[in-house]
Formats: structure tokens, C-alpha cells, sequence
């Protein structure tokens, strides 16, 4: 067993050590690397799910490398307009990272805007909702895509009141909303996708502060809800949703335990997968709620569950 820092002293994760035939080693922290070479090792012939256009199709490998050159510039413009101060009164090329006077925007948030652009125009270029018509599921590219864009939609919410899921923004980048609407019904997805306040209390030390900007009235909202300073988003009661990061444009909760509890989803499937929960029973949805918060805080070991008794026996024979 080794310890992180034998093989990577950066501390940089993924981390993959690789070892040839001839013995020689090699530790991989390129997220993609990683993934390309895990789909290298796990081929269609061996039972998987194609996740690359294959080698002999060069218009599929000029797509797929096009798309990672805009992965990475989507990435560059979200670095610029979170991780810099907003300024304004420069025109051109350079208006877009130090922002324009007349624009009304940051040049660095117009920037970014242009670059979310083009990533919805090549997801509307298909004829599904991911980026490759090869497959009718979410290929490499849309998870190199989605856990960066995963970031940005909270980080940008947080940091500058730009709330891309709004009504506002899903008439702007149709496609991409419904790239990320598809993604949200997969429960495997579901299953390590994070949420806002997470993501903002991770992104800082892995990228460096973010700076308050853009939208400021909607950013001190969006900053109250997701830490849970506004005095009702973690307050108890409860709001069945949250407005700002829904929960049930899918699954809200893993497959068996929707159809333990009878949740019949939009499609009238009970416990389906493929499907948006916002017409479902919000009585049963909230019991199964509450018998899973208890199933998994009763599983994470004695000290858990064992201190939730105590507490419980404690406030049962208060005076």
C-alpha cells in the first residue's frame, strides 16, 4: 500500500500508477489520460460501452479532439472570470478578460458566456442530448464535459448571481440544459454528482479564491441560500425543492428505494430511471426521504448511530 505523497508528492488527484510489460513505471495525473487509457483497457469486445468513436474514424477523432480543445478553453474563460476581479473600460480583445465599459458585463463573464455558446452548439449539433450520435449514452467527452461544468454551475451562482439553470438561461443554451437535464436522470451520475455548497467549499483550495462579482442582488441571494444564511434553506421546516439546484428533474433518490416506496415517476413508472420525480407524491417522497437519512446514518458506523440513541433517550427523560 502506498501513501499519496510516495508516488505524487504535488498531492494531485486522480492519481494512476502504470506499469508495462517490461516493468518500466509511470504515475498519470491527467484527469483525461487516466480515463482514456481506462477505456483503452476496458473494450467493446470485452462487454463495455463504447466511450470513443472508434480508431479507423477519423471524422469521430477530429470531433472528439475539437471538443476537448473546447472543454479546455470553456475551462481557461471560467478560471478568468471567477478566479480574477472584475473589471471594466477596456474594449477588444483584451475588453474580454479586463471587461467593457459600454457592455453592461465583465468582458471576462461575456468571455465565458460566448465560450458556453459554442459548447451549446455542438451539443444541438446531434440528435440526441450528448455530444456523439454513436451512442445513446454519455460518452468520454461528456464526462471530461460534465465535471468541470459541474463546478462552474454552482461556483457561478455563488460568485457572481449568474444562475445558468434558470428559465432565463435554458432558453439561451437549450441544448446544453438538456445535456445536463439527461445527465441528472441517470442515477449513476446522480450517484457522485455533488452539490452547490460542497462545490464552493472545495473549489478554493483547489483553484484559489473565487471573487465577488457580476450580478450583485442575485449573488447575495444565491450566497445566503447555498450556505444557509437566509434563514430558510436549512432551517426546518423544510422546502420540498430548492429553487436554485432542483431535485427532481430526476431520480432524487437511488432506484430501489423509489420503488420500495411505491414513488411512481412523470413517465408512470414506479422507480424508474429516464425520468423527472416533480409530479411524484411529495408525502412519500418525504417518508422515504426520512427512511433513508436514517438507514444511512445508522450505517456509518456505532459512534453514529449509537449517539443519535443516546441523544434521543437523553431528550426523552428531560424534566
Amino acid at each position: 500500500m502506498y501513501r499519496r505523497g510516495d508516488k505524487v508528492p504535488s498531492g494531485l488527484l486522480p492519481a494512476l500508477l502504470v506499469e508495462t510489460n517490461d516493468g518500466r513505471k509511470q504515475v498519470i495525473t491527467e484527469s483525461q489520460v487516466i480515463m482514456e487509457l481506462l477505456d483503452q483497457w476496458h473494450p467493446v469486445e470485452d462487454g463495455y460501452r463504447q466511450m470513443m468513436p472508434n480508431e479507423n474514424d477519423d471524422k469521430g477523432m477530429k470531433r472528439y479532439n475539437e471538443l476537448a480543445r473546447l472543454e479546455r478553453e470553456l475551462f481557461s474563460w471560467w478560471c478568468t472570470l471567477i478566479f480574477r476581479p472584475e473589471s471594466r473600460g477596456v474594449g477588444g480583445f483584451f475588453g474580454k478578460l479586463t471587461g467593457s465599459e459600454d457592455s453592461g458585463m465583465s468582458g471576462s463573464m461575456q468571455g465565458f458566456l460566448d465560450c458556453l455558446s459554442k459548447v451549446n452548439d455542438a451539443l444541438a449539433s446531434t440528435s440526441g442530448p450528448w455530444f456523439f450520435d454513436f451512442a445513446d449514452h454519455p460518452t468520454m467527452i461528456d464526462f471530461i464535459f460534465v465535471s468541470h461544468v459541474e463546478r462552474m454551475l454552482a461556483s457561478c451562482a455563488y460568485w457572481k448571481g449568474l444562475n445558468l439553470r434558470s428559465e432565463t438561461y435554458r432558453r439561451q443554451f437549450p441544448a446544453l440544459n438538456a445535456w445536463l437535464d439527461a445527465f441528472e436522470k441517470r442515477e449513476c451520475y446522480l450517484a457522485f454528482k455533488s452539490d452547490y455548497y460542497t462545490h464552493v467549499m472545495d473549489i478554493p483550495p483547489q483553484y484559489g479564491p473565487g471573487y465577488d462579482g457580476g450580478f450583485e442582488n442575485d449573488r447575495i441571494k444565491y450566497q445566503k441560500s447555498i450556505s444557509g444564511r437566509n434563514g430558510k434553506s436549512w432551517t426546518l421546516p423544510l422546502d420540498f425543492d430548492d429553487v436554485l439546484q432542483p431535485l427532481y428533474r430526476g431520480p432524487p433518490l437511488p432506484l430501489c428505494v423509489l420503488k420500495a416506496a411505491g414513488i411512481v415517476g412523470d413517465n408512470g413508472v414506479v422507480g424508474g430511471e429516464g425520468t423527472s420525480y416533480e409530479k411524484a407524491d411529495p408525502v412519500k417522497m418525504a417518508e422515504a426521504s426520512r427512511n433513508m437519512a436514517g438507514w444511512k446514518l445508522a450505517g456509518n458506523g456505532e459512534n453514529v448511530s449509537g449517539s443519535i440513541v443516546r441523544r434521543m433517550l437523553i431528550s426523552n427523560h428531560r424534566p
